[in-house]
């Protein structure tokens, strides 16, 4: 059996396991110490610590063949996680466990315009509620998860799409919630985690571009969660692509994202925004397209296509997840992106070797994406206590 190259603490290998076991949604011994290089011994001794510690359980099932294993190793249900997911509506605050199951969600609704004090005074009412919910049951969550969108490594003191201070909002996590871990991220990277840990057959394993196509464009790259710096934001829904475009909500004329976005969409087909996200999936078949609107649909979406293209020319790699509204097209519209892609890649798909693949859109079921992302963060430090329990 090959071992690995470089020799593993304590902590990454126990991340290794809860990584696999978040991604796979469980597994028998054999095939567990395959995928994260142990022997079963060493795996063994390991499973029985993460046991002790309920982060999780080994059930008896059949054995996949005759003489097989007959424990699936899972992660434990009873280990309790928060979230909070931040949109330009609402704030989403909820409890749940390390499968994605729901315990508790509340909606703090938004004003129109939300300014840093307006957004808040809505995390001090959300954190409020999950402090009174968890104390009254006895609950101590293991991780809180925060996922606002357009968070960069810039945007510490002032965030570009929705007005927040996160060292306010840190404050008060520091108050309420004193020795919980917590990680803020940007949206699209919540999403990608949900995607990669939810989403059955989730279609690639190594290293790929998630691209988020929702109420913002965004993407990041993705990696095998033992590396450093597995997931890295890319603000690809801000490329321009000519300044007499519609106005974007980062201040540039004619972004991607202005032309794609949800907001986009809605106005394009010629609803509000609000009936749109309302129908949800079943928009595609309940808002009539006429062809003129199809042609500017393709148009935009070879955008798209362009500035996936471009973000791989300046970093290839082989796989592309894409998620949101273009999912739930027809193959005959979603071709428009792989025609953008064509059209800049230099050498086009074929000689780039990508593989494209769209996945189902994740908005409008806050927090879960945020609730995926917090049970990462548990898995990558091995379940151990966090280096610093500071908040941000």
């Amino acid at each position: 059996m090959e071992m690995p190259e470089q020799p593993r603490s304590r902590r990454q290998t126990r991340a290794a396991i809860l990584t696999h076991l978040l991604q796979s949604g469980g597994s028998f011994r054999p095939p567990l110490a395959k995928a994260v290089r142990l022997s079963e011994a060493s795996l063994s001794r390991i499973l029985f610590d993460l046991k002790a510690e309920g982060l999780i359980e080994e059930v008896r099932r059949p054995a996949p063949y005759v003489g097989g294993p007959t424990g699936l190793v899972s992660l434990d249900g009873s280990v309790a996680l928060a979230a909070l997911e931040l949109n330009s509506q609402w704030l989403t605050v909820g409890v749940g466990s390390l499968s994605g199951e729901l315990h508790y969600t509340e909606r703090v609704p938004l004003p129109r315009k939300p300014t840093i004090e307006t957004v808040g005074r809505a995390f001090r009412e959300a954190l409020t509620l999950l402090r009174d919910w968890t104390r009254r049951r006895r609950i101590a969550p293991a991780q809180i998860g925060i996922t606002i969108p357009g968070l960069g490594r810039l945007s510490v003191s002032g965030n570009p799409i929705i007005p927040c201070d996160l060292g306010h909002i840190s404050g008060m996590l520091g108050e309420m919630f004193a020795n919980v871990p917590v990680e803020f991220t940007n949206s699209v990277v919540a999403h990608a985690t949900f995607h990669r840990c939810r989403t059955e057959n989730y279609p690639f394993s190594g290293a790929h571009l998630f691209v988020f196509v929702g109420q913002g464009v965004a993407g990041t790259w993705m990696d095998d969660p033992i590396e450093e710096d597995t997931l890295q934001p890319v603000e690809l829904g801000h490329m321009v692509f000519g300044t007499d475009g519609p106005r974007c909500r980062c201040g540039h004329h004619g972004c991607v994202e202005a032309y794609t976005s949800l907001p986009a969409l809605a106005e394009l087909l010629g609803v509000s925004e609000a009936e749109l996200l309302q129908l949800g999936n079943e928009w595609v078949s309940t808002i009539p397209i006429p062809a003129r609107v199809r042609q500017e649909l393709r148009r935009r979406l070879f955008r798209l296509g362009l500035a996936i293209g471009n973000t791989l020319n300046v970093k290839p790699c082989n796989g592309v997840a894409i998620s949101g509204w273009p999912s739930l097209l027809a193959e005959d519209d979603r071709k428009a992106v792989v025609e953008g892609i064509d059209a800049c890649l230099l050498g086009g798909r074929k000689l780039a070797q990508l593989s494209l693949a769209f996945v189902p859109p994740s908005s409008g079921n806050d927090p879960q994406a945020a609730l995926a992302f917090a049970a990462f963060c548990l898995a990558s430090r091995g379940g151990m206590p966090a280096a610093s329990t500071e908040a941000a």
